[in-house]
């Protein structure tokens, strides 16, 4: 399989697995599917959360990593995510939640099997869109953590996607970050007309 998933932090995973054993934590999660799951719920795929906060005049992409967000299976499906973070006591548990982007998430992900390429598997936020990307990187040694999107990386919009950028297409990152610099950047103030002669 040409598709890379670094491994999470040992931390991070174990406040997931901490999380799921705790009746409260579940019961507490905005969750239904995983609140009523039948199965056993298992933290599956880690895959390291960047957020894209900002592109630079020269077109370099300012990104940081948020977080690891794991796939979260009851049986042969996934029903939720588990999102941790970064605190200043290490690796930490956020929260559970469900909706559109886990079955994207998984779309995207059997889609990138299919690659002849071999990449590691990220995911990229753009919170100025409200857009998730899985990001296709394309140094697979890389621990998952650090690095910015190259050119020849893939985006690949995860459904619901922005209007007008088509959801599980993958893009270059040569050709969608200039879309994306266009969205996010605001537009340049009107300058004031003369006033007219008396």
């Amino acid at each position: 399989m040409p598709l890379h998933v670094p491994p999470a932090p040992a931390p991070a995973l174990r406040s997931v697995l901490t999380a799921l054993g705790s009746p409260t934590a579940v019961r507490e999660a905005r969750t239904p599917a995983l609140r009523t799951a039948q199965a056993p719920a298992v933290p599956d795929l880690p895959l390291p959360v960047h957020v894209l906060d900002r592109i630079t005049p020269e077109g370099v992409s300012a990104t940081r990593l948020a977080g690891w967000r794991f796939l979260i299976r009851c049986g042969d499906r996934a029903v939720a995510t588990a999102e941790t973070r970064l605190t200043a006591d290490g690796w930490t548990f956020s929260h559970f939640f469900e909706g559109p982007y886990v079955a994207s998430t998984e779309l995207a992900l059997r889609q990138a099997e299919s690659t002849s390429q071999p990449y590691q598997a990220r995911l990229l936020s753009v919170p100025g869109l409200y857009m998730v990307t899985l990001w296709l990187h394309g140094d697979c040694s890389s621990d998952g953590t650090t690095g910015h999107p190259a050119a020849t990386d893939l985006l690949v919009p995860l459904a619901p996607a922005p209007p007008g950028i088509a959801a599980h297409r993958p893009h270059r990152v040569a050709e969608l970050l200039p879309v994306l610099t266009l969205r996010v950047t605001p537009p340049a103030p009107l300058l004031d007309s003369p006033a007219p002669a008396a």
